[in-house]
């Protein structure tokens, strides 16, 4: 499990094909900020852009580690399969740590699209299409990871091709995650807030009879 803040800011420094074909995934080569790894061991989880990935080698001297993801995984998230591009880190949740966002799985539920990328006085404005099938899981003042990082919903418009909503950006958010690279065009990690999951799945389904 996840909290949506971000601790650490990394590049793909590589990657390599696990296989042959198209069902095979890639092991990527992650370069961490300075001392981030200190306290990383194999096997544990971090979550990159949102998804969560297990680490399978570990250098922590050279800051350097990697993960290996499935083409399942690489079909269903976006900025995870391009060597040089920055990544948001997130080590996984300890027992005694803070919530400081909301409880973040580190599974995508979709990848959406951005509409807007624009500064508003001193914070940004950052809008996002989301496939049609999330956008019911969208609520005002509501939750929901964006390339990993915990926002808050602020406006939201069903439309006929998905549902667009507008997330406000302070600068710290801006200059601490990857999420100051976007541009309009830009495919975006969502994941949507656990829960509304967990209301949608029992006011929308009949209880099993006994």
């Amino acid at each position: 499990m996840f909290t949506g803040i971000i601790t650490g800011v990394g590049r793909i420094a590589d990657l390599h094909p696990l296989g042959s074909s198209l069902d095979h995934g890639k092991r990527l080569t992650v370069e961490a900020p300075p001392g981030y790894l200190d306290d990383v061991a194999l096997g544990d989880s971090i979550a990159h852009n949102g998804a969560c990935m297990t680490v399978t080698s570990l250098d922590a001297a050279a800051s350097r580690f990697t993960i290996d993801i499935s083409a399942e995984s690489l079909s269903k998230t976006t900025g995870l399969s391009e060597a040089g591009r920055r990544v948001n880190l997130e080590k996984a949740l300890r027992a005694n740590d803070r919530l400081g966002g909301h409880i973040v799985s580190g599974h995508v539920d979709g990848v959406g699209s951005v509409t807007r990328f624009e500064r508003i006085g001193e914070s940004w404005e950052l809008c996002v299409l989301a496939p049609p099938a999330l956008g019911k899981y969208l609520a005002y003042k509501g939750s929901i990871a964006i390339n990993g990082v915990s926002l808050t919903v602020n406006r939201f418009a069903d439309r006929a091709d998905g549902c667009e909503f507008s997330i406000n950006l302070i600068p710290h958010t801006v200059e601490n995650t990857t999420l100051g690279d976007l541009s309009a065009g830009s495919s975006v990690n969502l994941e949507i807030d656990t829960v509304a999951r967990y209301v949608e799945r029992m006011l929308g389904t009949p209880a099993p009879s006994n």
